[in-house]
């Protein structure tokens, strides 16, 4: 087989597979869009795929999420909202300043140094959240942040910490301190360094990691199904409650799961440059 008649076939193979995976990946989200604007009829018919030819759209379960029971979604649409940014905001403040301490400054726990301490940042990551659940429930009884927004802001900033501290800590890592020994040369602080060299320089590491934390909070089902009920509930605690005395309505369902996509496909779009190059600097400097 001659060189360029190989270079093709392995060529067509690689466009194949991705092609194959492609559709693994974007056939079922197809699957949930359409299924949104189907009659009942034609969602149990199973073979109805091309609007307007093997069935027509209409938005009798948008009428119903957002007319008929409008406030039973809008509020776990904005508790998601607000217990998202919240917490990943507070994440990527208290991470990113521990993350820039540990690159300026030497610190002696015991036995540990500065590379132990980020390493047990992330060891945290690893605990099944599982684990701490029954001690969190006990907590918040006690304290009586059970169904509260700041109870579950505050959950999920110590589960997002540990992300945000090894992400953003490779990029402060990555600044020469000679750039902020030279602000303070001409006056500046170590918190005025801190604020106008090194942050700036980090900012696409900073919004990586600030939508890494708000995309697993917006996911979470198990702290939001035990420590909420009805004030804090949440969008995936909202839309796996679906299944009701007549079985799982698929055409509300998909509109409900449409609604909680929406908001994280458009955020990422938006930063997706952001993102890709925060990643990608990230581990080449890690």
């Amino acid at each position: 087989m001659s060189a360029s008649r190989a270079r093709l076939v392995r060529h067509t193979l690689t466009y194949l597979v991705f092609a194959l995976w492609g559709f693994a990946i974007f056939f079922p989200l197809y699957w949930v869009a359409i299924t949104a604007f189907k009659y009942p009829v034609a969602v149990n018919a199973k073979t109805t795929y091309l609007p307007w030819i093997d069935f027509e759209p209409t938005l009798d379960a948008w009428r119903y999420l957002l007319v008929d029971i409008r406030s039973q979604v809008i509020k776990p649409f904005l508790n998601s909202i607000v217990v998202a940014n919240a917490s990943a905001g507070l994440a990527l403040f208290v991470g990113g300043a521990a993350a820039y301490g540990l690159t300026r400054f030497s610190y002696r726990f015991l036995i540990w140094r500065n590379n132990d301490i980020a390493l047990w940042f992330l060891s945290q990551r690893v605990v099944p959240p599982v684990v701490v659940l029954v001690p969190f429930l006990v907590m918040y009884k006690f304290v009586g942040l059970l169904d509260t927004h700041l109870g579950l802001i505050l959950a999920y900033t110590v589960f997002n910490l540990p992300l945000t501290v090894w992400i953003t800590r490779d990029f402060f890592a990555a600044i020469p301190r000679e750039l902020e020994e030279s602000a303070m040369i001409d006056g500046c602080s170590q918190f005025g360094a801190f604020w106008r060299i090194a942050l700036p320089l980090v900012a696409n590491g900073l919004v990586a990691a600030y939508l890494v934390s708000l995309i697993f909070t917006w996911n979470e089902y198990l702290f939001a199904l035990i420590l909420t009920s009805n004030e804090a509930m949440t969008m995936p605690i909202l839309i796996a409650g679906q299944n009701t005395s007549r079985g799982i309505e698929w055409w509300t369902l998909s509109a409900l799961v449409l609604i909680e996509m929406v908001p994280v496909i458009v955020g990422t779009i938006l930063l997706q440059r952001f993102i890709s190059r925060g990643l990608i600097a990230g581990a080449l400097k890690g």
